[in-house]
């Protein structure tokens, strides 16, 4: 018979995203624009929940690289219950378009943004037919 270990940190805490920004005050507008809560700033290091799974963001490193205006390398996915009012949103804030809102054959409906240093952020929704 196994047993679990107890976690180190809460499930939310575990796996946290930590992106590096070239201005956090442009990536703070953006992602709060999106819905994301601030929770702590300090000095150039940002954390953001979305009920309640963090999102760091880190402008404490040069960076030299152009920003990305092809294709990010990744993106994070929020879950939410109305993807076309999230896409609404995108469209007011004038986020530039990776992947425009489609329902998709992995069982979302869903669209891809790229945020002000090229990564994606994806939103999605489950498609009726696959909620169970």
């Amino acid at each position: 018979m196994s047993t679990q270990p107890t976690p180190y940190v809460p499930p939310t805490s575990q796996l946290v995203l930590e992106l590096f920004v070239r201005d956090v005050s442009a990536s703070l507008a953006f992602y709060t624009a999106l819905g994301f809560t601030l929770v702590d700033q300090r000095g150039s290091f940002v954390e953001l929940s979305w009920e309640g799974h963090y999102l760091y963001l880190d402008g404490s490193h040069e960076l030299n690289l152009p920003p990305s205006t092809y294709h990010p390398q990744a993106n994070v996915r929020v879950m939410v219950p109305d993807v076309d009012a999230a896409w609404a949103n995108a469209q007011r804030l004038g986020a530039r378009v990776l992947s425009p809102i489609e329902d998709r054959y992995y069982g979302l409906r869903d669209f891809t943004i790229l945020d002000p240093d090229g990564f994606g952020v994806r939103f999605g929704t489950r498609l009726r037919e696959n909620v169970s």
